[in-house]
């Protein structure tokens, strides 16, 4: 299939006409505007400096339901130590600073760019993007963030320098996006990591469904601290 050239107008073509990797559409901007009318279509953008803005739909998509969560022995007891500390929306930019800066064996540079980074904490003080922060000793050793749009979490990115410690972080999100009755946390690709915490693969089609069904109930907009 064709891959889309965006324009300035505020639109993006049906997700199901993404190539067979996922890429469905180049250009455009990173507007709050335009990445929250992606999110809500199951679009996401993903690209390296040297490229155009590139949004993509991957066909299977991985998912994390937050009742499915598969927390090992081990981490439990590191969640009943009280070894570290989490906190949410505490210092949003370093945890995307620290996911910029993670070494990544299977890619070159980051795709967090600066400009990346700039468009999030612009979500972020829209009250659309959220961080979880891990602390040991007043130092901050893991976390993450993504995006929340009606009971949808969009996981962006996450970090750790201390072992576990973005395990725990997430682990402490999925357990308050199950009080707030959240659908599910989408992982845009798969990895095995994510798997292995109970991540598994949907279709698009069944992603994009209950995607718009969650989109009915309200976003709990700010912080979530």
């Amino acid at each position: 299939m064709s891959v889309f050239e965006l324009s300035d107008e505020l639109v993006f073509p049906h997700p199901a006409l993404a190539d067979d990797d996922g890429l469905l559409a180049i250009g455009g901007d990173l507007s709050i505007e335009r990445l929250l009318l992606a999110y809500a279509n199951g679009i996401f953008p993903w690209y390296s400096a040297d490229s155009p803005i590139m949004w993509w739909a991957t066909n299977p998509r991985m998912v994390l339901f937050p009742d499915k969560f598969r927390v090992s022995h081990s981490l439990r007891q590191t969640l009943r130590s009280g070894k570290f500390k989490v906190t949410f929306d505490h210092d949003f930019r370093s945890v995307i600073q620290n996911c910029a800066a993670k070494e990544r064996p299977d890619q070159e540079g980051t795709w967090i760019t600066p400009e990346m980074q700039n468009a999030y904490i612009n979500l972020h003080e829209a009250g659309y993007a959220h961080s979880v922060e891990t602390w040991q000793d007043e130092r901050l050793v893991g976390g993450l963030y993504g995006v929340s749009l009606g009971r949808v979490f969009f996981g962006e990115s996450m970090f750790f320098s201390v072992r576990d410690a973005s395990k725990v972080a997430l682990a402490t999100l999925t357990e308050k996006l199950k009080s707030w009755q959240f659908d599910m946390i989408d992982a845009q690709q798969e990895t095995s990591h994510i798997q292995s915490l109970g991540g598994e693969l949907i279709q698009l089609k069944v992603f994009l469904n209950i995607l718009k069904k969650s989109l009915k109930h309200p976003t709990i907009k700010g912080l979530w601290c």
